[in-house]
C-alpha cells in the first residue's frame, strides 16, 4: 500500500532474526495491552517460534519505506484467542497489531498502518469478516477499529484480559475508506 506517507508492506516475521527488535517494541511501554512488558529477549524468541510452528497462527513484520515498522499477527479465530468465546462464522480471521514506538510520531501513521493489516487480510479471498478483541480500557485502539469500519459486538472474558469482541466485515472496511477519503 502507498499513500501520502509512503508505502507500507508485510513480509513474514523470523522469530530469531526479528526477536531483538520485536522485543524492544513489545516490552516498551507505550506496548502495554501487548502484556509482554516483562518479558525477556528469549521469551519473545520461543512466543514468535511458538506462532510460526502453529497451524492457525502466523507473524509479521510490517515495513514503512523498508523499514521495520509494526508487527501483525493473522490468526483463526475459532482455533487461537477466541476458540469457543464467539459464534463464529465462515471468513472469519483474527487479527492483531502493534506500532513500534517512535520518538517522532507522524500524523496518520496508525491509521495507515491498520488499512495495511486489514488490506493484507482482505487480499486473501477467502476472508469476509476480520475479528479482533483489544482489551476493554485500550480506548486509543477503539477509536482506530471504529475508524476502520469495526463495530463492537459485546465485551467478553479472556483468561489474560476484559475485551471488546469486535468485527470489521469486508463491506464495512470499504465503506469506512470511502468515508476517510471524502473527509
Amino acid at each position: 500500500m502507498t499513500n501520502d506517507l509512503g508505502t507500507f508492506t508485510v513480509r513474514a516475521l523470523d522469530p530469531l532474526a526479528d526477536a531483538e527488535l520485536v522485543h524492544s517494541w513489545v516490552t516498551h511501554p507505550k506496548a502495554a495491552f501487548w502484556l509482554m512488558g516483562d518479558a525477556g529477549l528469549q521469551d519473545v524468541e520461543r512466543e514468535y517460534m511458538a506462532i510460526a510452528a502453529h497451524p492457525h497462527h502466523d507473524a509479521f513484520l510490517g515495513l514503512h519505506d523498508g523499514e521495520p515498522a509494526f508487527l501483525m499477527e493473522r490468526y483463526d479465530p475459532t482455533e487461537v484467542e477466541l476458540k469457543g468465546l464467539y459464534e463464529a462464522e465462515p471468513g472469519d480471521i483474527g487479527m492483531h497489531f502493534l506500532v513500534a514506538p517512535s520518538d517522532t510520531p507522524l500524523h496518520g501513521f496508525t491509521r495507515a498502518v491498520i488499512t495495511t493489516v486489514m488490506e493484507t487480510l482482505f487480499a486473501d479471498p477467502s476472508v469476509r469478516r476480520v475479528v479482533v478483541e483489544p482489551d476493554a480500557r485500550n480506548s486509543a485502539v477503539h477509536a482506530l477499529n471504529k475508524a476502520v469500519g469495526f463495530e463492537v459486538l459485546r465485551e467478553i472474558a479472556k483468561p489474560e484480559k476484559n475485551a471488546l469482541l469486535s468485527v470489521c466485515t469486508r463491506e464495512q472496511f470499504e465503506a469506512a475508506l470511502r468515508e476517510g477519503a471524502t473527509r
